[in-house]
């Protein structure tokens, strides 16, 4: 009887944190459209044939800040294409904080009369490199961004007309991966990122995304609290420290920041591992979040989508097995559901194998990126107890379309 526990309480654990989670949140807000509100005056849609002067006079100024360590590769084509953005008059500042870069990054950055270069020659990492930055910021709104991302023409008006509302404190953009036939099965966007900005979307009509995209997210700068240099996911304890507030992070699906896969299945290993590292270093600091009777449903939206992803769904998946493999002989639907689960677990391992060969089967890609995920998850735990995550890190290899 125990063992039986063991296994449904994993395989409920498991179902309930990837799909039940999302039959929840659809329900609420279904529930939640009988008692919505009107847009905020504001809150329009940029057309084919731009803004009126009025919905132009109505954007705020926004700051745009690129942290960037050695980033001569891309530096140049990411401020062009920052400053190719449609955005009104004058109203779009351009900030790149290099941290510690001893490439050409300054160099090209100082030939752009419009941008502002903030250069500091110690390297302390990102989180301390946006602390810096921001104090030189007085645009009210402050939009994040990587070096190596693209941004869509019609972004900033897309995040940017949502600060009409009051009660938005951050927006999040959304990152998408570029398709190329040599990436990974780990770098493919594939099935399960289109379900996360399924979610994403729903956890903001709900009340609030848990956590903003790094690539590319935006505050009220007024909003902004100095974060601790250590920090390894930046984007993610900025947007906590703005819910605290009092304030929802919103997602905007049209703002797109663009970016190459990672060059290989180590590269994003790497990646993933820092991910997951971040993530317990989260928790550890925002553990009021928790508390339903302070943070109401967000509490439960941080919960379940993010601090049963970071903890106990690796642990699900190792109980789920081992107690089934105890439970084969006592009847067929436990024979069954072993070999489901075996089955399960070896296409997994195909997918990883023939990745590394760059043999690309589509069935294969859900089982190998879910065991993937948590893999990493678990070893990211390991260094971050160790200590051996470093806010400094050496960022993923990506591929080249040069």
């Amino acid at each position: 009887m125990a063992i039986e526990i063991i296994l449904w309480v994993s395989i409920s654990g498991l179902a309930f944190i990837y799909a039940g989670y999302g039959f929840v949140v659809v329900g609420l807000n279904k529930f939640k459209q009988f008692f919505s509100s009107k847009p905020a005056a504001g809150n329009f849609q940029l057309t084919s044939h731009g803004l009126t002067l009025a919905q132009q006079e109505a954007l705020p100024e926004v700051a745009v800040l690129i942290a960037a360590f050695n980033e001569e590769e891309i530096i140049k084509e990411k401020i062009e294409n920052t400053l190719s953005l449609y955005y009104p008059g004058q109203k779009l500042k351009l900030y790149v904080v290099s941290d510690g870069s001893t490439d050409k990054t300054n160099e090209i950055v100082s030939n752009f009369k419009d941008v502002t270069l903030l250069y500091q020659p110690a390297r302390k990492g990102k989180s301390a490199a946006i602390n810096r930055a921001m104090q030189f910021i007085t645009e009210p709104v402050t939009i994040f961004t990587d070096a190596n991302v693209m941004i869509n023409t019609d972004a900033i008006v897309a995040i940017a007309r949502h600060y009409a509302d009051k009660k938005v404190g951050a927006v999040s953009g959304e990152k998408v991966v570029m398709h190329d036939e040599r990436a990974s099965a780990a770098s493919t966007e594939g099935i399960y990122w289109k379900y996360e900005s399924f979610l994403k979307k729903q956890d903001a009509e709900l009340y609030s995304v848990a956590g903003a995209a790094g690539e590319m997210f935006s505050i009220r700068t007024a909003l902004f609290e100095t974060i601790p240099e250590d920090t390894l996911l930046d984007d993610f304890q900025i947007s906590m420290n703005i819910i605290r507030k009092g304030y929802r992070v919103i997602y905007e699906p049209t703002a797109l920041a663009s970016e190459n896969p990672s060059l290989n299945i180590a590269e994003e290993y790497k990646r993933k591992v820092r991910i997951a590292a971040g993530g317990i270093q989260i928790i550890e600091r925002n553990t009021d979040i928790c508390n339903p009777f302070q943070y109401g449903i967000f509490s439960f939206q941080f919960l379940i989508h993010r601090v049963t992803r970071w903890t106990i769904a690796p642990v699900f998946i190792v109980t789920a097995f081992l107690s089934n493999i105890l439970l084969i002989n006592y009847s067929n639907f436990y024979t069954t559901l072993f070999v489901l689960q075996l089955t399960f677990h070896l296409a997994a391992l195909a997918g990883w194998q023939l990745g590394n060969r760059r043999i690309k089967i589509k069935a294969l890609h859900v089982p190998f990126y879910f065991e993937f995920m948590h893999y990493c998850v678990v070893m990211g735990w390991i260094r971050y107890f160790k200590g051996n995550q470093k806010a400094t890190w050496q960022k993923a290899t990506r591929l080249s379309y040069n």
